[in-house]
């Protein structure tokens, strides 16, 4: 027993003894993971290679792994990023930092599609991805500007240069001619509404862009057609930032702008109008010119300050993720009395139940928004108002303001006359407020019985509501003559109201289901899911005020409200299939009922399909290290477009007259019933695309792109055409009147020039090349027609510029050739006479030119050196016209000397051409508008840790619309029209930023 029991402490003895050997040799390895400007990773993977042993990086990229020995090798992974491996002696506790350099095209990166996510490497469709890193900087106000010239075949031109103002916003051209041409944008989930929101410029200048994570964009219609009947424009998927394990990290953004105009109309100065008119004028209209040296746009526009300022925490709080942001925005625009003040809140919580089974995730951005809008009236005024005129007369009429005046009409203004430039701008109170919230809420449960399907149930609203006012003061010279009141007396002064509320609902459900069947090499996973969406408007109606707070009687309105809404209600499926990582197919479909249309024509089915062959896995190309990514796709696919039109247009409806439209019986005026135009048969813009693409990657990525070749052809186009007389309740109305098509090609090279620990160097280059054509048009009852006039412009009367028609680009410009004569200028009214018959009319004219470019490129470089940055952004169009409204109807000598008894200034072109008179349809105000515009400089530097052991402080200046190469004469050469009237100028914006993360 003795010797039994000896045994047993022999054994425990040499137990104990070597497993304090075994502790005595591991230890911990704890470290850091940074970026390549010493910015923290939180989530990033370090893993000990050839084990199961590993940790995620907190929310400052510290991480710690116990339990280590020996000679081992460590690997850290992030989702962006080059992985990296350290091979570490550990016989104790040991240190180990990773600096992690982004990769150009990680082929593991997830990417938001459609209803679910794919890796990048199993795409089919055309899908262009724009994370946070690559954004643009400086004074972004909208959403739509960080992505501004950084993915080929997507077109962004802002409307103008007030603050908050809206963009064009073009995929591959756009897909319609009168129909919206906007893609469709969904946030978080939520298909936004395209319809405007009253005292909001630009509804999405009510989303924060300091919010955004990431952008999606489905160019062609294999990956938007699961969006159906609203895709045919391309789907844009804007993804908000989400909470991240670890412990809160707060962050904090300022940044001061300074804006300035960067170009004056051309008009002629004091000086030279004073010359002109000297030299061409008689003796009373030399009679009206005055002493002053006025330089009326230095007294309308102004050098503006502008402050934004955002706060964000996110972190985990028990099983929560959360990320809760704030932001204010102050503006303040170039043309004087232009602000904008923005206040938003963003969250989101992701918590998790059930060992993950169950996913949660809620969203919201919420923003108020207080605008003051400028009289633009006041542009055209400042272009054209007597230079040698004083800005203020010296006396209290008309609120101090020099105005033109005429001792014999009843009010002493001039009749026609410009009104003072000034004056309009600061006599005006246009202002608004505009409430929206953007919000959804989302269950993901992965089943317990059958892990490969989740079944996903999401709720999503987007709800806004503005309102505002116009308001003028009796003394205003707008305001003169007058409207009488309800005892025949005259009143000057206005004040008028103006609310709507616009709500969009959407309630959708679907299963997905994902499963590798290793022993056939084979992937499958599946969408099928439901969708209800609901839109609705109200719009209020109000009775405008006089000045002296009576009411005006014939603007009482009779209803309170008007209503507009229509239901969308969509099945929808998705399958992928991958065979071995070589070939992928996929196929989608999705069934659409709107009640924007007449029943028994409201249902439209739109399929896709698309396939991929993967050349760098097969083994002629495996472990190439040259070719390190080769993907040829091939898709095509049906998408709709049913925006642009209106609810219910399809009935033969009553509406109420305008307000300012009441028939007077007595004192009372009474509005009337009249009947609305109506097109039972019109259905959806239905766009069928083609496209063919190469991604390619050489040198594990450090060099990659795409090249996609697309046709795409739109039938049943919406457009506005005029109707004879008696056939229908209005002139004109929107009809489905013919074909189109589109065909391209989009060339994408982004390359890590310098991949370095100390320098870094990341280049990209894209290039768009889109050729649009016209290729049917009738009319309702099925009759061709020559073309569609469209693009009217200042001076005349109903005067238009372009034309749609079959054979052309839409919106060609539609001119008479001008002749020249030998020393080189215009001869005005001899244009060619293009069929020979010795006379020059409407058959003369000649389509040519449009003012959509022909190629346009995008440029970007971004160079990092040590704790310094430095990059640029810049776009080129080439092949883009625009007619130069501004040259046409004010630089004639019948403009300057007018037939209204005063003089007026205008364009300084009028001393290139000598015309005499108008000649609005020569081709000589049409110019080439091709561009160079560097859009953004910037300059940054990282301080890193401010604060003992933690915080990350970085400064940056941005310069914002640079430079412009053009042989433009205009003002600027974008235009979202092609015609050049007046417009809101682009400011060049000076920004100093900061940026603290603690």
């Amino acid at each position: 027993m003795k010797n039994t029991y000896l045994i047993k402490y022999v054994f425990l003895l040499l137990f104990v003894f070597s497993a304090t050997i075994v502790f005595a040799q591991t230890g911990a390895v704890t470290g850091k993971v940074v970026d390549e400007t010493n910015q923290p990773l939180p989530g990033a993977t370090v893993t000990v290679k050839g084990t199961q042993q590993g940790a995620q990086t907190d929310a400052y990229g510290n991480f710690r792994l116990t339990r280590v020995s020996g000679t081992v090798t460590l690997q850290v992974t992030f989702v962006g990023y080059q992985s990296l491996e350290k091979t570490v002696n550990v016989s104790g506790n040991v240190t180990v930092n990773f600096n992690l350099l982004p990769t150009a095209n990680d082929l593991n990166e997830v990417v938001v599609i459609g209803y679910g996510t794919e890796k990048k490497k199993d795409l089919t469709g055309a899908i262009a991805t724009v994370t946070a890193k690559d954004f643009n900087t400086g004074d972004v106000t909208t959403p739509e500007q960080l992505i501004q010239g950084k993915v080929a075949g997507v077109s962004i031109i802002s409307n103008d240069g007030s603050p908050g103002s809206g963009s064009q916003i073009l995929i591959r051209g756009g897909a319609s001619v009168n129909g919206s041409n906007q893609p469709l944008i969904v946030i978080d989930g939520v298909p936004l509404s395209n319809d405007a929101i009253a005292g909001a410029s630009n509804p999405l200048d009510l989303i924060n862009p300091n919010d955004i994570a990431t952008f999606s964009i489905l160019k062609d219609a294999s990956a938007a057609a699961i969006y159906g009947n609203r895709a045919s424009n391309g789907v844009i998927i804007i993804t908000t930032k989400k909470g991240k394990a670890g412990k809160p990290v707060i962050n904090f953004s300022t940044q001061l702008s300074v804006s300035k105009l960067t170009k004056e109309a051309p008009v002629l100065s004091a000086n030279q109008f004073r010359t002109y008119i000297k030299a061409n004028g008689d003796s009373a209209q030399i009679a009206q010119l005055g002493t002053a040296n006025t330089d009326w746009q230095k007294e309308i526009y102004q050098t503006a300050v502008s402050n934004d300022n955002n706060l964000s925490v996110s972190g985990t709080t028990g099983i929560l993720p959360y990320r809760v942001s704030v932001g204010y925005d102050d503006q303040n625009g170039i043309l004087k009395t232009n602000t904008l003040n923005r206040y938003t809140v963003g969250l989101n919580l992701s918590p998790s139940f059930f060992t993950d089974h169950l996913k949660i995730d809620l969203n919201f951005l919420g923003s108020q928004q207080k605008q003051r809008f400028p009289n633009t009236g006041a542009i055209g005024s400042a272009n054209s108002f007597n230079p040698t005129d004083p800005v203020y007369s010296g006396n209290k009429n008309f609120g101090g303001y020099y105005e033109i005046l005429d001792p014999t009409s009843s009010d002493g203004l001039k009749s026609l006359a410009p009104l003072n430039p000034l004056g309009l701008l600061e006599e005006e109170q246009n202002r608004s407020t505009a409430y929206r919230g953007i919000g959804s809420l989302a269950a993901d449960y992965k089943l317990h019985f059958f892990p490969d399907v989740h079944v996903n149930v999401s709720y999503g609203y987007d709800g806004s509501n503005g309102s505002g006012y116009t308001d003028y003061p009796a003394y205003a010279a707008s305001q003169f003559p007058g409207t009488k009141d309800a005892n025949g007396v005259l009143q000057q002064g206005s004040n008028t109201q103006y609310k709507s509320t616009v709500g969009n609902t959407t309630l959708d459900a679907h299963l997905s289901y994902s499963h590798d069947f290793k022993s056939a090499k084979s992937h499958v996973d599946a969408v099928a899911g439901y969708s209800d969406q609901n839109f609705s408007t109200t719009t209020y109606n109000y009775a405008t005020y006089f000045g002296n707070g009576e009411v005006n009687p014939t603007t009482i309105p009779t209803y309170a409200t008007g209503i507009g809404q229509y239901d969308l209600t969509s099945i929808y499926g998705r399958l992928n299939y991958a065979y071995d990582d070589k070939y992928l197919l996929t196929g989608t479909i999705r069934s659409d009922v709107s009640t924007r249309f007449a029943p028994g024509i409201r249902t439209a089915t739109f399929p896709s399909v698309a396939g991929a062959w993967v050349l760098s896995n097969e083994d002629f190309l495996r472990g190439n290290n040259t070719l390190t990514n080769l993907k040829l796709r091939v898709g095509w696919g049906k998408t709709g477009n049913e925006d642009g039109i209106g609810d219910y247009e399809y009935l033969s409806d009553y509406s109420l007259s305008a307000t300012t439209a009441q028939y007077q019986l007595g004192n009372t005026f009474y509005q009337y019933l009249r009947p609305g135009a109506f097109y039972p048969g019109r259905t959806w813009e239905q766009t069928a695309t083609t496209n063919a693409g190469i991604d390619y990657g050489f040198l594990n990525g450090r060099i990659s792109g795409s090249i996609d070749f697309y046709y795409r052809t739109t039938e049943h186009l919406l457009a506005t055409i005029s109707e004879p007389a008696l056939t229908n309740f209005a002139n004109s109305i929107i009809a489905n009147v013919g074909n189109m098509q589109d065909k391209g090609v989009e060339f994408n090279i982004t390359g890590e020039l310098i991949a370095t620990k100390d320098i870094s160097w990341t280049a990209n280059i894209n290039m768009t090349i889109n050729r649009n054509k016209i290729t049917n048009l009738t009319l309702i009852n099925g009759q061709s027609t020559n073309g569609l006039p469209t693009g009217g412009i200042s001076g005349g009367v109903g005067t238009n510029i372009q034309i749609n028609q079959v054979g052309l680009t839409k919106y060609s410009f539609l001119t008479y050739q001008q002749v020249y004569g030998a020393n080189g200028k215009p001869l005005e009214g001899v244009y060619v006479d293009q069929n020979g018959d010795g006379q020059i009319t409407s058959a003369d004219l000649v389509a040519n030119h449009s003012p959509d470019p022909q190629e346009y490129f995008g440029f970007n470089s971004d160079f990092r050196y040590k704790k310094w940055s430095i990059g640029f952004s810049a776009r080129a169009n080439f092949g883009n016209y625009v007619y130069n409204n501004i040259a046409s109807s004010t630089g004639i000598q019948t403009n300057f000397l007018n037939g209204l008894g005063i003089i007026e200034n205008g364009s300084s072109n009028v001393l290139k051409s000598g015309f005499t008179s108008a000649q609005y349809l020569s081709d000589y105000y049409l110019e080439n508008a091709s561009f160079f515009r560097m859009d953004n400089t910037h300059i940054g530097y990282n301080f890193g840790k401010v604060l003992k052991n933690t915080g990350d402080l970085k400064i940056t200046g941005n310069v914002q619309n640079v430079f412009i190469i053009t042989k433009y004469t205009g003002v600027d050469p974008e235009s979202t029209t092609g015609i050049d009237n007046n417009q809101y100028p682009r400011p060049r914006t000076y920004t100093l930023g900061l940026n603290l993360t603690l």
